[in-house]
This record gives structure tokens, sequence and C-alpha cells, in this order.
């Protein structure tokens, strides 16, 4: 799939901010709610390594996901969710652009609309599901900003009462070793290990699969006592992305999509792993050594929301941490350790 940023130029008509109405749903009925296999933000890898090769080590293609994807059977016939003129971008995308501003994208269309044809919102057929992806990609694009479609008052209708599910809070020392919560000392690794549920289930391969929280944040406080790093967002998808050149900095190393691709190899039907960077180097002598609650909320576009705390406790002292890399050559000596 191409980048937002090679679309936006390809398309060279964005540049005032649009803002769009309620739309239906691409399938029929038009009214009811269809299941949704790719949220907004979804991680989406493909590392070039072999599994077996160390793949989180090695290059990639890395971005986050820019719109949803809409589980159907192949085939199924997809209509327009807007008046306005279909414009294609290559064999298998299609642009619905509204003329107010807002452009819609399909991606894994069969399509069978004329270039520049003009299109009627739940009546004119764009084309088919293209096999074998068993879904539509489908982008808005207000303006020059690629927005949420799950955004009240946009995809309609839309109902979800799940809530996130936090799987672990990992914490990792400079090698990358994963460590005890007990005794903690120099540079470590924050991260969390959280995902969100489909409110509807999913066909085929992608029952079951994970999908990205809308929102991941994350706070610090010592055991009955002062707050130590205030509520910090770490990943915010409700209303648009950050640019891909920020994956690393909203996902750790170790993030897979679902059905990762590693290599030549394709991982069809395992459900992906979602690691949220909560502070990739948090120096623990920034605190005073003792007890301190790790606090992690991750929310879904509705709000629904879960909470999970971790204890943990900082040791700092005199000498090297077990696991530090080593100094640099001149670099300067380290500073008094906490009290």
């Amino acid at each position: 799939m191409r980048t937002f940023a090679a679309l936006v130029a390809s398309l060279g008509l964005l540049t005032a901010a649009g803002s769009a109405a309620a739309y239906p749903w691409p399938f029929k009925p038009f009214d009811k709610q269809h299941p949704i296999r790719g949220d907004f933000g979804d991680p989406r890898t493909v590392y070039e390594n072999g599994i077996l090769s160390d793949p989180f080590d090695g290059a990639g293609f890395f971005s986050f996901h820019q719109g949803v994807d809409v589980a159907a059977p192949n085939g199924t016939p997809i209509y327009a969710i807007a008046n306005g003129t279909a414009h294609y971008l290559g064999a298998a995308t299609l642009n619905l652009d509204t003329g107010k501003g807002v452009v819609f994208q399909f991606f894994h269309i069969v399509s069978v609309v004329g270039e520049g044809q003009h299109v009627t919102m739940s009546k004119t057929i764009l084309g088919y599901v293209q096999p074998p992806y068993g879904h539509v990609h489908i982008s808005e694009i207000d303006g020059s900003t690629v927005v949420n479609p799950l955004l009240k008052g946009h995809l309609t209708p839309y109902r979800d009462t799940t809530k996130p599910t936090i799987r672990d809070i990992v914490i990792k020392n400079q090698t990358g070793i994963v460590q005890a919560p007990l005794g903690l000392c120099g540079v470590v690794e924050l991260d969390a290990d959280a995902f969100d549920t489909t409110p509807l289930p999913v066909p085929g391969s992608f029952n079951g699969m994970p999908v990205a929280p809308a929102l991941v944040e994350w706070s610090l406080t010592r055991l009955g006592g002062a707050v130590a790093v205030p509520w910090s967002v770490i990943a915010d998808f409700r209303n648009t992305l950050p640019p891909n050149t920020r994956f690393w900095n909203v996902y750790a190393k170790g993030t897979y999509e679902n059905a990762p691709r590693f290599g030549r190899e394709q991982y069809g039907g395992m459900p992906g792993r979602y690691l949220f960077s909560l502070s990739p180097s948090f120096d623990t002598s920034s605190v005073a050594n003792g007890v301190y609650v790790l606090s992690v909320r991750a929310t879904d576009i509705r709000g629904n929301s879960t909470l999970a705390t971790r204890r943990l406790s900082v040791l700092n002292g005199k000498g090297t941490c077990p696991g530090s890399l080593s100094a640099p050559p001149n670099a300067p000596p380290p500073s008094e350790p906490s009290p």
C-alpha cells in the first residue's frame, strides 16, 4: 500500500481542510454495522529478515494503518459512501472525491466505475471486494489530514462496548533483557503489550485478531506518595495519525502486525503483537530509590478504558548497574547515586 504522503501527492488537490458528514457503510445493509478487521493506527510491519535471522534488528517497512478494513466476502459489491466523482489511483485503488474537501480512498477493490464518473451515495456500485483480501480498506482524508473514520459522526452507525486489554507491562535493561521489577537500576526501557478486540466478530482467519487501542498513556507514582511522571500520551489515534517516521516512537521493538511477514514468509492466521513504547530510556536515577506504581491506561475510540498497574522498586547505588552497556570512551563519570 502506498504511503499517505505519496497518495496526497498523487491527488494534487488536498489543500483546504474539509469536514466529513456522517456516511453509511459501503456494504448492504448500509444502516447496519459491519465487522472491522483492521483499525486506524494498527501497526503495519514488513520485516526483511526471516524469523530466524534477528528480524527485529533488521530493516523493513513500517507504517500506521491509515484507515479501517471492513470485512466482507470476496466479490461483495462496494457502494459509494458519499456523492462525488470517482478517480483511479491504481489497478485496485479508487478515490471518491466529494468536491467538498473530503476524499475517500478504497483499496482492494475491483473497480467498475469509469474515470471521472459521478457516483451517488448507497446507489452506485464502485466495484467488488478483490480476492483474496476479504475486505475493503477505506481511508478518509479531510483537507490534507487523514482522519479516523470511526469518529462519532463519520462512519455510521458504529457502536463499541468492548474494553482494550493490557496483557503485560514489560521492563528491559539496555541490552534488551527483560527485567524483574525488583531493584531496578540505571536506564531501562518501559513497554506495554496492549490491544483491543473488535466489537463484532470477524469471519475467516482474522477472527479474534487484535486491533490497536485509540489511546495509550502512562504514569509513575511513588507508592503512597507523589507523582514522579504525570500521565503521558504515547499513542493517540482518536482523530488523526502521527507521521510514519514516528512509528518507533509509538511502537516498541518486537511489534508485528496480524498475519505478519518476515522475509519471504507470511504467517497467516497468527495474531499480531502490539508493544507500545512508554519510555525507551527511562533513567531510574531521576527518581529517588523506593517503590513505585507504574500505571498504563488503554482506551478505544468510544471511550471504553482499561487500567493496569505494576509495582516496581528503584535501587540505584554506586558502580555499574547489571545489564548496562559499557560507557563510551571519554564519557564523563556517572553522577552521584540517589540516596
